[in-house]
């Protein structure tokens, strides 16, 4: 049974940057691991994912702006994520493609996934 875990968020300033961790355990394989963010009054979105073999995505808005580290091993995701926007206050999840092979899911629809952390809070402040 996958078991993800967040951490790292916290209260930051317009501008500034932040790195996000999740803790993968309980399962091993093919998969893909992505970060979703989800603001008040707003949907679930994905903000970038990693495939087993490197490969990373990135949602359009945050292009230039987000990066996750591709010497992350294979228990550990990252995300960090320059240039923070005034949106107040965000939780940041991440998932993981299993039971699905990465190949097979489109990673930025939250359908994909079945596993999920309990997220981490981001607070963007002036």
């Amino acid at each position: 049974q996958p078991h993800l875990a967040e951490s790292g968020g916290g209260s930051v300033q317009a501008g500034g940057s932040l790195t996000l961790s999740c803790a993968a355990s309980g399962y091993r394989g093919d998969y893909c691991m992505a970060w979703f963010r989800l603001a008040a009054g707003k949907d679930r979105e994905g903000v970038a994912a990693i495939a087993s073999d490197g490969k990373t995505s990135y949602a359009d808005t945050l292009l230039g702006r987000s990066a996750i580290p591709t010497d992350n091993a294979n228990t550990t995701l990252s995300l960090r994520i320059d240039n923070l926007k005034l949106d107040h206050v965000t939780m940041y999840y991440c998932a993981t493609s299993y039971p699905y092979p990465c190949w097979a899911v489109s990673w930025v629809y939250e359908s994909e996934y079945r596993y999920w952390g309990r997220g981490t809070q981001v607070s963007v402040s002036a």
